[in-house]
């Protein structure tokens, strides 16, 4: 395994040149070992969980549902907010923003993206969760897509690009996690889905977030700095498969189900609401005929 590694690490090197000093010895960074085998046991989880769930009930899992979507929610506020601080603290410069000219703050960033990427490796508990509740439906293509590529993407990130133009998409990204985590958590307690309008909307500031993250992306090309062209190239690259994904999610969930909506409304059918039937027409379906007295 030694020789494995030492052979990855000089194969990275070649590549993509010497890696970062200010994050040598940092837990998970050392090493693309573990991150690579996390990302195999979550595919191989993906895929046999489904199966080993087949004949048993699914879990509720509605109190540590409840815990694990607060905890996210805190921990997204947590980066937002330290991104926010340490980017105004350095004096970022919007167009492009080298990864060494910030100074302390340079390191402030570090220590908060170093969190976004371990935050990659927990947000595996998402499809974990699904799978347990047998919401395989929630298990897509993009879904799977997203959650291995994140953590992967951002080991390389943290080991080479850790500060400077990378602070952007991290920050849009978590400010977004701040809403969808705290949605998935009052979903989780029955009596608040009624009031839950939103869900739409996340998926609309994820596309915002996608198209912004590669404008100012575009911007460190345009207007380059002592910021590698490779990893800008690659980031614009990555979302651009991102908004195909996210888009054709929006249309399957949201245009479509809006439409057959619509078609049902005209025939007469009765329309579900956040998963619940109107109660009176529920009401009026559970209420049958008298028989008429003869007398």
């Amino acid at each position: 395994m030694e020789h494995f590694d030492a052979s990855l690490s000089t194969y990275f090197q070649a590549l993509l040149g010497p890696r970062d000093p200010r994050v040598k010895g940092w837990f998970l960074l050392d090493s693309y070992i573990p991150t690579l085998l996390c990302s195999i046991l979550y595919l191989l989880i993906v895929w046999l969980g489904p199966k080993y769930m087949k004949n048993r009930p699914p879990f509720s899992c509605r109190g540590i549902l409840v815990l694990y979507n607060l905890g996210l929610t805190l921990l997204s506020l947590y980066m937002f907010c330290e991104l926010v601080t340490g980017v105004w603290e350095g004096q970022y410069n919007f167009f492009c923003q080298g990864t060494r000219s910030g100074g302390e703050a340079d390191m402030k960033i570090i220590r908060v993206l170093w969190w976004y990427y371990f935050s990659k490796l927990i947000e595996f508990m998402d499809t974990f969760f699904f799978i347990l509740r047998k919401n395989y439906h929630q298990v897509t293509v993009l879904h799977v897509y997203h959650h291995a590529s994140m953590l992967n993407i951002w080991w390389f990130v943290m080991n080479w690009v850790p500060c400077g133009h990378s602070y952007f998409g991290a920050t849009l990204n978590s400010f977004i996690h701040v809403l969808m985590y705290s949605y998935y958590g009052l979903s989780s307690v029955p009596s608040m889905r009624p009031y839950l309008w939103w869900k739409k909307y996340i998926t609309q500031g994820q596309l915002v977030q996608f198209v912004l993250t590669i404008l100012q992306t575009s911007c460190g090309v345009i207007w380059p700095c002592a910021f590698p062209l490779g990893w800008l190239y690659f980031q614009i690259g990555y979302m651009i498969s991102l908004i195909a994904l996210f888009t054709n999610f929006y249309i399957q969930t949201y245009n479509k189900k809006g439409a057959s909506r619509r078609r049902e409304h005209q025939n007469g059918s009765v329309t579900a609401v956040n998963g619940h039937t109107s109660s009176f027409s529920s009401l009026e379906n559970s209420v049958k005929p008298r028989k008429q007295r003869k007398d």
